[in-house]
This record gives structure tokens, sequence and C-alpha cells, in this order.
């Protein structure tokens, strides 16, 4: 049973710092490229940061410079820097399976997600 758990959001004042994880498990991870999104509230998800078939790391306008993406094993994590509250959104973890090429992009397309976890930022 595939499943993606987040943790560490919560609230924090502008300018601070939080750290996500997700940790995945029931499937191989080396198949799998992975990413963090986030939801406005009334918005579709967006995707802040993730990582490609390459290896390499892809991230919205908005995150670059203040947020970086990691992943040891099965655990990828977000460190989020300088947040504001235009920041304030759930936070989800997805899985995009690699296609026979060993490509993969999670902005592109997402096989798993995992439950959320709220950021709130305030003034």
């Amino acid at each position: 049973q595939v499943q993606l758990v987040e943790y560490g959001g919560g609230s924090v004042q502008s300018g601070g710092s939080l750290r996500l994880s997700c940790v995945a498990s029931g499937f191989s991870y080396g198949g799998y490229c992975m990413a963090w999104f986030r939801q406005f509230p009334g918005k579709e998800r967006e995707g802040v940061a993730g990582t490609l078939g390459d290896g390499s790391t892809i991230y919205a306008e908005s995150a670059k410079g203040r947020f970086t993406i990691s992943r040891l094993s099965n655990t990828l994590s977000l460190k989020m820097d300088i947040l504001q509250p235009g920041d304030t959104a759930m936070y989800y973890c997805a899985a995009a399976r690699r296609r026979s090429s060993g490509t993969c992009n999670p902005f592109i397309y997402a096989n798993y997600w995992g439950q959320g976890t709220q950021v709130t930022v305030s003034l």
C-alpha cells in the first residue's frame, strides 16, 4: 500500500523558516520522482519544488532562492526560508512513476499524493 505522509507544517511569523518532510512507503523509491505542491483556498494545486528523472531539481519562481528540496532514500524534504504570508497554504507531497524512458516530472503528472500539511505564516 502506497503511503506519503507529510510532517512539519505549522505556524510561523513572517521571515521565519520551516522544514517539511514526506515519508514514502509501499513503492520502489528509485522508480519515482517526487515533488511538493501547495494549494491556496479555492485554487488549484501548484508545484513548488520537485525532483526530475535525471536527479535535477525544479522550482516554482516563487520558491527560487527561498526554498530547498532534498531527498534521501524514502524521505523528501522542503526547507522553506524567508516565509511570507503569501506562502500560507496546504502543502502536499506527490510521487510520479518513472516512464519506460526513465524520465519523470511530478509537475506534469503525479500518481500518488499525501494528505497534506498546513503552513501558516503571520505578519
